[in-house]
């Protein structure tokens, strides 16, 4: 089976992991982001879903910057 998506492995083939079971899908500012709680409860960015190749241009969306 060959797909043609945009979309990680890892996302369409998940795998059983902690840290996996803790990262969640979230929309913020109309992007959407892949995003873990750290222990001070803020969602910290771990990878961007967007199609739009200016949003990786924005430096408040870097991994690791937290949002919410």
């Amino acid at each position: 089976m060959i797909l043609y998506t945009m979309m990680p492995q890892e996302l369409i083939f998940p795998t059983e992991s902690v840290t996996e079971a803790q990262q969640k899908v979230v929309e913020y500012n109309g992007i959407p982001f892949v995003v873990m709680q750290n222990e001070n409860g803020q969602h910290q960015i771990v990878r961007m879903l967007s199609t739009n190749p200016q949003d990786y241009l924005d430096s408040r969306y870097q991994p690791g910057e937290t949002v919410m």
